[in-house]
């Protein structure tokens, strides 16, 4: 991993102090004191910030965020979508493990595939772009892993209710993403569908894996993943779909972290951590 200049590092220290506490001003002695910054650099860091509008200096010689880091601020809300971190992800995951990768948002209840990168063997996959599905238990258990609120609040609404067996699987499918950041998606045995996040049927034709053989071999038919904002919610969720042929436990678990690790970057960059590897 590439290391970034001191000077640069320093500078946003500055920004994200001053943007952590909004409607608050701070004087140079502030800054030195809360960032641990010699007051010569410190002072020479906010001249330059001054200078360029990313920030304002007040008459009682105390700083704000300027008018062009404002600017800069609204154009990125106005048109950012985490989209853009994550289709090269999605691009070479595809590539990568000969499958398509899909985007999903939830909203309310419901999932909407908003972006998709197929792999050669996978143009004219048959769940178009666009698809809105309701959210069953089978999906839930990404979107709800790291919050247990959410988790039991989906289920009391769920519709069909969850039975017995289905909810002690939901449970566990709910730990193994926590402990592992991906979940499994096998085709039930007697099933032929082949689509897993497609299936808007009340009772989806998978089963989540949540104890993984090494040795085995499991019928996969997808592979889920969370990504997270800089509060901890699910963005979205990263689905690998139309392997071909059955996979052996250490094959899955290692296709699993791979796409883990993809959504643990685009999570990182959405908190505001940049790129990591």
């Amino acid at each position: 991993m590439s290391r970034s200049s001191p000077g640069v590092a320093r500078v946003a220290a500055i920004l994200n102090f001053i943007a952590d506490h909004p409607g608050q001003a701070f004087a140079l002695t502030d800054l030195v004191r809360a960032l641990k910054l010699s007051r010569a650099t410190c002072h020479a860091l906010l001249t330059g910030l001054v200078d360029v509008g990313y920030l304002y200096r007040t008459t009682d010689k105390t700083y704000v965020l300027g008018p062009a880091l404002a600017a800069i601020g609204r154009t990125a809300a106005a048109h950012f979508s985490p989209l853009q971190v994550a289709q090269p992800e999605m691009r070479s995951l595809a590539d990568e493990f000969d499958v398509v990768c899909g985007a999903y948002f939830l909203e309310g209840d419901v999932i909407h595939l908003r972006e998709r990168a197929a792999s050669l063997s996978h143009i004219g996959y048959p769940v178009p772009l666009g698809t809105r599905m309701p959210l069953r238990w089978i999906q839930a258990m990404t979107f709800f892993a790291r919050s247990a609120r959410d988790a039991d609040a989906w289920v009391s609404r769920a519709d069909p209710p969850l039975g017995e067996e289905n909810l002690g699987q939901f449970r566990a499918g709910l730990e193994f993403v926590r402990a592992h950041g991906y979940l499994a998606l096998l085709r039930r045995p007697g099933s032929e569908e082949e689509l897993g996040v497609r299936s808007g049927t009340e009772d989806p034709p998978v089963v989540p894996l949540v104890e993984v053989d090494g040795q085995r071999v499991y019928p996969l038919v997808a592979l889920m993943a969370p990504i997270y904002d800089s509060r901890n919610r699910v963005v979205m969720a990263l689905v690998m779909a139309g392997f071909h042929g059955a996979m052996n436990g250490t094959a899955l678990s290692e296709a699993g972290a791979r796409l883990a690790h993809a959504c643990e970057r685009i999570s990182g960059f959405l908190a505001g951590g940049g790129e990591s590897d």
